[in-house]
């Protein structure tokens, strides 16, 4: 039987989450002393993810008895995607060029990879650790895991209906997907403090990324005023009433596509994922933002919407920082280093296109998350770069939707080889 958290009401919880984010900001806002030097070298952001971390793994709360993931995850998300992409400039948005997207491909030959590699690798150290036969075969468990880091969840249920693993043991393959993706995005917020030492090291022009960021602040200076409440009342309901849109919409697409196409009906099939309601929900709310941003309600990026928005995914990550049980680690170590190997191979291809194309560690981040962490991440590593980045980390974990049942199933297949081997 399961340890019941502390804490189960959802109203404490949230609280505790809110006290959390108010330290890490209160804290990283000193000009000096301990904390400065502190926030020189752990940033905030990484904070705002490691104590709720911190706090479930001392089993004060568990995001298992909590819906705070889920109400962040589908309500808070799409609200903020539509405040961060209303003063979006789409045109600096494709100036950006194509290296955003070679490094998100990067990402997923990393992944496809790096699963039978690090079948290879473990095998000739701990060959258990990477037997079993039929259902309870390692490779068929590590096609999940695939299917989730190239896509996302959706993928994810379509890899487990394909290779009919052992539902028994899933579990198993879900802790993997958990730790070390959330080690991994550990990691990459802590690189985004020291972005502009990778750059100079990658030999990087981050020129577009800049000029980007300055565009969309010098806009924002142009309309600034102060906020009356009306503008707060005409952002949320710009925000949440594109959040109602958002999902009316993905029920309705979702719906029909798996009523009238046998195709999206299948778990098994490669085009599944389409049929999920959340990449719908995603899509239709970023569509929403960008044709806003053709409107005069961009003006009101003067009157905080993507403070607001950035709000919104600080809450994000402090729910996305539950799901972390940082004593897990311990619990399947063979499983778990199967995924470290995994991981460092899909970081080791990214530094080496990185390096050779001289793409910045924007990229390289953000093309890693839409891959490993999808739609609900992709967008939290971009913004901590700039909120007006948001949306690229959404248009790359898109692809990930695209490319991850099919990504998955070759990578299991050259794991299957290996397993064999």
């Amino acid at each position: 039987m399961e340890n019941t958290p502390v804490f189960t009401n959802d109203a404490i919880v949230f609280g505790l989450l809110m006290i959390a984010l108010g330290f890490v900001f209160y804290t990283s806002s000193q000009k000096e002393g301990f904390w400065k030097k502190f926030y020189s070298v752990v940033p905030a952001l990484l904070m705002c993810y490691l104590i709720p971390a911190i706090l479930n793994s001392l089993g004060l709360i568990d995001d298992q008895t909590s819906q705070l993931y889920f109400v962040a995850s589908r309500f808070l998300l799409p609200a903020a995607l539509v405040l961060m992409t209303l003063s979006i400039d789409l045109k600096a948005i494709f100036n950006l060029g194509p290296k955003a997207l070679i490094m998100f491909f990067a990402g997923t030959l990393g992944i496809i990879l790096g699963g039978p590699l690090a079948i290879l690798i473990v095998s000739a150290v701990y060959p258990d650790a990477v037997g079993g036969v039929g259902p309870d075969a390692i490779w068929r468990g590590l096609s999940t895991i695939a299917g989730s880091w190239i896509g996302g969840g959706a993928n994810q249920a379509a890899m487990l209906e394909i290779y009919e693993y052992n539902p028994d043991l899933y579990g198993g393959m879900v802790l993997v997907d958990i730790v070390v993706a959330n080690i991994w995005m550990a990691i990459l917020l802590m690189g985004i403090g020291k972005n502009n030492s990778i750059d100079r090291w990658l030999k990087a022009d981050n020129s577009a990324i800049e000029e980007l960021k300055v565009r969309v602040s010098n806009y924002a200076e142009s309309v600034t005023r102060i906020p009356k409440l009306s503008d707060f009342m005409i952002l949320l309901s710009l925000a949440f009433g594109a959040v109602g849109i958002a999902h009316w919409g993905a029920d309705g697409i979702s719906e029909f596509l798996s009523a009238n196409f046998d195709v999206f009906n299948d778990s098994k099939s490669a085009l599944s994922s389409f049929s999920s309601q959340f990449f719908w929900m995603i899509t239709i709310a970023t569509a929403i933002g960008i044709i806003l941003s053709f409107t005069k309600f961009k003006s009101y990026e003067g009157a905080g919407a993507s403070k607001i928005g950035s709000v919104f995914i600080y809450i994000l990550v402090a729910t996305i920082g539950m799901k972390m049980d940082l004593t897990m680690i311990l619990d399947q170590p063979s499983l778990i280093f199967i995924g470290l190997i995994w991981i460092l191979i899909h970081v080791c291809v990214l530094l080496i296109v990185a390096k050779l194309i001289n793409a910045p560690y924007f990229f390289l981040a953000v093309g890693s998350q839409a891959n490993i962490g999808g739609a609900a991440s992709a967008p939290v590593v971009a913004a901590a770069f700039h909120p007006s980045l948001a949306t690229v980390g959404v248009l790359l974990a898109v692809f990930g939707y695209v490319v991850g049942t099919y990504g998955a199933i070759l990578c299991t297949i050259l794991m299957q080889i290996a397993a064999a081997g």
